[in-house]
């Protein structure tokens, strides 16, 4: 830890303090506290709480956030002064901005780069299907990110793969961001206060992912009345509660979203059932002006069914207890204890069995934030995550099922990891922002562990010129307590900002990154039976190196900003897999895997007007990702015969265009239009006759690709002015997706027709046009 104080001599004062919404009391993320005179200033952090020093004096100061009224304030700062202050909403939202004071331009002279932000209100104004506004699906709309296509779970970054994404929840890992296999996020828009992508440039506080961090924050709770705000739509409802333990002391909020369309469903002789629920909650007190204490929590499960025969159920669960610690006017902390846990069941009637498997971790994480200087600000702590991985259990269902209990062998690894991390303003030109991360992975010891000659568990058949699993020649078993394996890496980040004047900026950013936990699945859209696997004897952490510049520029009065990036991804270590490998119940998955490199590199270009009652973003990637698994000696192929091919998370060309429109107080209209290459995959290159039967060939991997997909969405948002004269405030959104009905290809499959015998394309396409209303509310 570091202690600093203030030298009389200098008669330098620190102002510090807490920016909390009036209404409520919650904390706001990303203030800027501004001081023109001296072109100075700061934006609080995760929990609110700002430090600024400055010499004694008489300073006007500006507070200012985005959807709030400004507080400009005079202070007469002649010693360490506390400053709390408390920002009102703003009212009249269609008034345009007009900026009188040449103050600092945050965001062009910061050098953090690579990052986007979404408030809670931008997510639920993107038109959405169903009508359910949806977390990931607005961040789809973000240059450098994409996914597998409608109802493919999860999302890529710039290339990479759904595993390379730390997604974080109140600081607690979630490992499957998606509802009914991807047609939902498993995040509630109401729940959220702020939610931050790192593409790039990611600070040292973050480890163990190498592609992206989805940062996301839940809302604190009111603690000076009862509120309550939901939704009722088409196939789901939400309902959000929140209030004071003590006025002004505490508070609680508790949130709550289910589906409900497979209620119907009997009504139609239809006996299966597709639904999710989930459950946010958290507490927070304030003990006293220097401690905090929050309890935030997340329960969600998806439960999949058909006729009572076949049953599936998964989700996320997580709890975080955190202390907030002020030691001083300078030095702020943050001591969190986290508890996450992700399930996925299997239950087959009709065979007669249950299964499940899953991954849990415990997380114990200190960190620091020192405010040295206004020119200088340390970030630095400690992170230790113990896990514990369950590849798989089956059990019999009943007594003549015949099945057999079988348990794949559990693994544990623990993960530590120490950083320091400098925001280091050098001139009023040049902002740097630097660190390192220490990163120390033990893979511990198991049960059972396969031992292979030449410690290879996969072999080349020379004969076929191709890749088989290798037959084990013994077993080792270990102690819990034993090392297995152990990894350390030295992960440096930089990232700078030079800015060319008050609008205009260059920065650039390197990182070096490892990611030790690998999800196992061959498909381009993870489904939750794939599971998590950590590094060890046979499977190598993924090790990033990334490169980004990028040119930043806002104009016409902050109503315009322009944000361009150039970036190369080169990745060692990605796991490949054998032609024809068996992932699901594997208790030996070595013997499929090889380890090979990915490459990525692209041009992202987004366009932002912000003002006025039109505004809205543009938004363009074109970007290549590419893997290659080289031959381990002259006597193999490799994959692909060695050469590089297209990865499935590839998108040549990826366009999205945003935009809201505020007509009234009353009316405001929102559309999405969407066109992106289509996905890499395999078709037949040719056929062969055997006993009468059409056998197609294929060619080398992901060599052709689906047709490109495009759509467009509209929405209308009805508020009754009747709201301005009661309590109950109520909304109407109507909305429609993909409005010209155009059939996207999800896959196409080929198969033999019965009558021709010709083998034939079959095109599936998952969403037509669907339309959706939605009944919000609050009081």
């Amino acid at each position: 830890m570091f202690f600093f104080t203030t030298s009389k001599a200098q008669e330098k004062y620190t102002l510090f303090g807490t920016i909390t919404e009036a209404s409520s009391n919650e904390t706001l993320i990303g203030v800027s506290i501004a001081v023109p005179e001296l072109q100075t200033g700061v934006i609080t952090n995760e929990y609110g709480f700002y430090s600024l020093t400055l010499p004694k004096g008489n300073y006007k100061i500006i507070v200012s956030y985005i959807g709030f009224n400004d507080i400009k304030k005079e202070i007469n700062l002649n010693k360490d002064t506390t400053l709390n202050l408390q920002l009102n909403e703003a009212i009249e939202e269609l008034n345009e901005v007009i900026l009188t004071e040449d103050i600092e331009k945050v965001n062009i002279r910061k050098p953090q780069m690579s990052v986007n932000s979404l408030s809670s209100s931008s997510i639920k104004k993107i038109p959405a299907i169903l009508g359910e506004a949806d977390v990931l699906k607005s961040i789809l709309l973000l240059p450098g990110v994409t996914s597998g296509g409608e109802g493919a779970s999860g999302f890529n970054v710039r290339g990479g793969s759904v595993d390379q994404n730390l997604i974080l929840l109140d600081e607690a890992t979630i490992y499957n961001s998606s509802h009914l296999f991807g047609f939902f996020s498993v995040f509630n828009p109401d729940a959220i206060k702020d939610l931050k992508l790192y593409k790039g440039g990611i600070p040292a506080k973050y480890g163990g992912r190498i592609s992206s961090v989805l940062d996301i924050y839940q809302k604190e709770g009111n603690s000076k009345e009862f509120k309550a705000n939901g939704g009722i739509g088409i196939v789901s409802s939400r309902l959000l509660l929140e209030g004071p333990l003590k006025k002004d002391k505490g508070a609680f909020l508790i949130g709550g979203r289910s589906s409900y369309a497979h209620l119907f469903l009997p009504l139609l002789d239809n006996d299966n059932k597709a639904y999710f629920y989930d459950l946010n909650t958290k507490l927070n007190y304030k003990i006293n002006k220097n401690n905090n204490l929050y309890l935030s929590g997340y329960f969600g499960r998806d439960v999949f069914s058909i006729a009572n025969s076949f049953e599936n159920t998964y989700g996320n669960s997580v709890i975080n207890l955190r202390w907030n610690h002020l030691f001083s006017d300078k030095l702020f902390s943050n001591l969190s204890l986290i508890y996450s846990d992700y399930f996925y069941g299997l239950e087959l009637d009709f065979v007669g069995f249950k299964w499940n498997s899953g991954i849990q971790n415990f997380n114990l994480k200190y960190d620091f934030k020192n405010y040295i200087s206004n020119n200088l600000k340390l970030n630095y702590g400690l992170n230790n995550t113990y896990y514990r991985f369950n590849p798989g259990e089956i059990k019999p269902n009943r007594s003549d099922s015949g099945i057999l209990p079988n348990k794949l062998t559990d693994k544990y690894a623990n993960e530590f990891a120490a950083y320091i991390d400098a925001e280091h303003k050098v001139s009023s030109n040049l902002t740097l922002q630097y660190g390192v991360r220490w990163s120390h992975f033990t893979r511990l010891g198991q049960d059972e562990l396969f031992i292979y000659e030449n410690n290879q568990a996969v072999n080349f058949n020379t004969d076929f010129q191709i890749y088989e699993s290798a037959e084990p020649i013994g077993i080792e078993r270990f102690k819990r307590s034993a090392q297995i394996t152990t990894f350390n890496n030295l992960e440096p980040r930089v990232a700078l900002s030079y800015a060319l004047n008050n609008n205009n900026s260059i920065k650039a950013s390197y990182n070096h990154m490892a990611q030790y936990l690998h999800l196992l699945s061959n498909t381009s859209s993870p489904t939750p039976l794939d599971v998590w696997s950590p590094s060890g004897k046979y499977i190598k952490p993924q090790i990033l190196d990334q490169y980004a510049i990028g040119y930043f520029k806002n104009f016409n009065n902050d109503s315009y900003s322009l944000e361009t990036e150039a970036y190369y991804k080169d990745v060692k270590n990605r796991i490949d897999y054998i032609d024809g490998a068996n992932l699901i119940a594997n208790d030996a998955i070595e013997q499929v895997i090889l380890n090979g490199k990915m490459r990525s590199y692209g041009l992202e270009l987004m366009l932002k007007k912000n003002n006025g009652k039109l505004n809205g973003w543009l938004s363009y990637t074109l970007s290549k990702s590419e893997q290659q698994t080289p031959p381990r000696s002259t006597n193999e192929t490799g994959i692909n015969n060695g050469k590089w091919y297209t990865t499935s998370f590839d998108k040549t060309h990826d366009l999205s265009i945003n935009a809201s429109y505020n007509l009234n107080d009353k009316w405001s209209f929102n559309s999405n239009l969407i066109y992106q290459s289509g996905q890499p995959t395999n078709y037949p290159i040719g056929q062969f006759e055997y006993k009468d039967l059409s056998i197609p060939i294929y060619g080398d991997r992901n060599n052709q690709r689906l047709p490109s997909y495009n759509r467009l969405d509209i929405s209308a948002t009805l508020t009754p002015k009747k709201n301005k004269n009661r309590k109950l405030q109520a909304q109407w959104v109507f909305g429609i997706y993909n409005v010209y009905n155009r059939k996207n290809a999800a896959s196409i499959n080929f198969s033999r027709n019965e009558d021709t015998g010709n083998n034939e394309a079959l095109r599936t396409s998952i969403f037509g046009i669907v339309p959706s209303v939605t009944y919000n509310f609050k009081f």
